[in-house]
């Protein structure tokens, strides 16, 4: 009787982890070529606000149409490797690891490709079961995307403000010009408040974002300007 039991929950198991894997790699080839019409965040913002006039303030540009320089700005200031790496670096989550034991504070290690699965695909969360789904999914859209697709998604669906979403609605918000005219202290100003969107503003810089700017603007001329932006896929 118990191994009969056993059997069957075997297989209904293996029935969902079959359904489970179809319907998650059918939704990330299908955002190869699809704009991801909204995320997770953005309903989850939505529904927590109490604002009457409450909206979801987003505006999708193709990736050729974003000035270089935010694309620049975003590498410099959230994962410098994007390039390089496969989806996860290595280097910078044992730096992490290493930091978070040692009592000096949460250090993040998320790249790019890890903030997209998070954005694009779950929810804002800290346990390990998120962060397991985390992985499965940066490694789906590493394997099926391009790197430009990934970087162009980023740009497109990160929060840059308290109901404000991508690069050309944030540049609209805070600059009053189209995200293919940012320049590069504009860019960098936008970058330097992704750690915090909600209560930083570009627009109205602390001496924090200042000096986190004048940061970023330092590593994105240490990377090589936007000519070292070339994507091999």
């Amino acid at each position: 009787m118990l191994k009969k039991l056993v059997k069957t929950f075997s297989r209904i198991l293996l029935k969902i982890v079959i359904l489970f894997l179809a319907i998650t790699i059918t939704i990330v080839v299908l955002y190869r070529f699809v704009n991801p019409p909204i995320t997770p965040l953005m309903a989850i913002r939505y529904f927590e606000s109490n604002d009457v006039n409450k909206t979801i303030n987003k505006k999708w540009r193709n990736y050729d149409s974003i000035s270089q320089h935010m694309a620049l700005a975003v590498i410099a200031a959230e994962d410098q490797k994007f390039l390089e790496h496969n989806g996860f670096d290595l280097d910078a989550i044992k730096y992490a690891v290493i930091n978070n034991l040692a009592g000096k504070g949460m250090k993040g290690a998320s790249t790019i490709s890890q903030q997209v699965a998070k954005n694009a695909f779950l929810w804002p969360s800290r346990t390990w079961f998120r962060k397991v789904l985390e992985a499965y999914f940066t490694t789906l859209i590493e394997l099926f995307w391009s790197k430009k697709r990934i970087l162009e998604v980023y740009l497109n669906v990160v929060e840059m403000g308290d109901g404000i979403y991508g690069a050309e609605t944030a540049s609209r918000f805070y600059f009053n010009k189209s995200s293919t005219k940012l320049t590069r202290d504009e860019a960098a100003l936008i970058a330097a408040v992704l750690p915090n969107p909600r209560t930083m503003s570009p627009s109205k810089p602390s001496s924090h974002v200042l000096k986190r700017k004048k940061w970023i603007v330092q590593q994105m001329n240490f990377l090589g300007g936007i000519g070292s932006l070339n994507f091999s896929n």
